[in-house]
């Protein structure tokens, strides 16, 4: 240990993540102590790490804050992020920006600061590379000077901004990759509710918790889209063609539009979503590249309407990992296990029930046969509390049949994950 220079030791330092970990191991000798002082790279303050920071009034823990950053003269990345019983001055938080603004690549603030004030004046905007932002506001973002050459990566949760700000925000971002919007509370301008964002260079969306009329996102080189618990009139994406993954969660929207980024998908995850199948098929028909489909508590929005195989054969024929559950229906169920076309390419087969019932074992014997070359099979169920005979009756048929299902198809892995 004598012999590691003090740039490795501060590497080490920076690694072990809470602050106050990093100030007991400091101590260690005055080679460790040159390492904390002016090569530690990372500083983290997170009231999960210890509990004394419960027990500190904020006054006394922003001064703790402070002798410890102070003590250092090369940090890259700094985070604080503190439970709602903390609420920071804006005096020493804007005093910690402006020392570390020189070096910093990485802030991660989640702290509620009175009064408010504009973060981007104060951070290190020539250098920063992540910003991950909490339960503050943003307001008056000023293009002319307010730039951010470097920023690649960009969360907010829980923030309030105008969408006029966070469109010019985006705009002096040049190479933002990845976009993160959790529970936003943003200010449109017009009656009607709607937004538009524009970036040339975002790779990466994900939006939870969130509501518009309508939200138009302009991002030509846009690959991962994910969208959660959120209801919008009208979706539209538009970009490119370079989306490859599309991921649906508890979405409630009228019309979901992404125009011509389908050609490239390689995975769609849809769930807890009511689907126009004939429309979201077309939409994502043109996927020939698709090797992950997952349709998991999806509902119909004609209950006439049905997921055939055989269209699914015939347009993925790269698929390789295909997940489903849905509400089984007798006709529907046989009307989608017509056809001849085979999954040649699925491997692994996730099937699912939300009320077992005769029909689902039909269904997964229907599948395995669509499947000749499945290596693993997961069956997800959900077993009540209380149970009548005739469910037992169920489960017990049920039983039986994934055993005879076992002796079939003995190089198929057959797992189970019930709740």
């Amino acid at each position: 240990m004598e012999n590691l220079p003090v740039e490795v030791i501060g590497n080490i330092l920076s690694h072990l993540g809470s602050a106050r970990d990093v100030v007991i191991a400091s101590v260690t000798c005055k080679k460790w102590r040159e390492a904390w002082c002016g090569h530690l790279q990372t500083l983290s303050f997170n009231s999960s790490d210890w509990s004394m920071y419960h027990e500190l009034t904020p006054n006394r823990l922003e001064i703790l804050i402070t002798q410890t950053i102070l003590q250092t003269r090369a940090l890259q990345c700094l985070k604080i992020s503190m439970d709602d019983v903390h609420e920071f001055s804006a005096s020493p938080v804007i005093a910690w920006l402006m020392y570390t603004r020189d070096s910093l690549r990485q802030l991660h603030y989640n702290v509620r600061t009175t009064p408010n004030f504009n973060i981007f004046e104060k951070c290190g905007r020539q250098k920063l590379e992540v910003l991950v932002l909490a339960r503050n506001s943003i307001s008056g973002v000023e293009p002319s000077y307010q730039k951010f050459p470097c920023l690649k990566s960009l969360s907010l949760s829980f923030v309030s901004i105008s969408a006029l700000d966070l469109s010019l925000l985006l705009s002096v971002c040049p190479r933002l990759e990845a976009l993160s919007m959790i529970s936003p509370e943003i200010a449109v301008s017009d009656s009607h509710a709607s937004m538009e964002l524009s970036s040339p260079s975002l790779k990466d969306f994900y939006v939870e918790s969130f509501g518009l009329d309508k939200f138009v996102l302009e991002a030509d080189l846009l690959e991962n889209l994910h969208l959660k618990d959120c209801t919008f009139e009208v979706f539209e994406l538009i970009g490119k063609g370079a989306l490859k993954v599309l991921k649906v969660d508890d979405l409630s929207v009228i019309h979901l539009d992404i125009g011509e980024n389908a050609e490239n998908l390689e995975i769609v995850d849809v769930s807890n979503f009511t689907i126009m199948w004939p429309k979201f098929y077309h939409m994502i028909s043109k996927a020939s590249n698709l090797h992950r489909l997952r349709l998991w508590g999806v509902v119909f929005d004609d209950e006439d309407e049905v997921l055939d195989l055989e269209t699914i054969s015939v347009c993925f024929p790269r698929l390789m990992h295909l997940s489903l559950s849905y509400d089984l229906r007798d006709g529907v169920l046989n009307y989608g296990l017509q056809g001849l076309s085979l999954l040649m390419n699925v491997t692994v087969l996730e099937l699912g029930w939300t009320s077992i019932s005769d029909l689902f074992s039909e269904w997964v014997a229907g599948l395995l046969e669509r499947c000749p070359n499945l290596k693993e099979l997961i069956i997800y169920g959900f077993v009540s509390d209380v149970k009548t005979h005739e469910e037992c009756q169920v489960f017990a048929k049920f039983t039986e049949f994934i055993i005879q299902l076992g002796r079939k198809y003995m190089h198929v892995k057959v797992e189970f994950e019930y709740e």
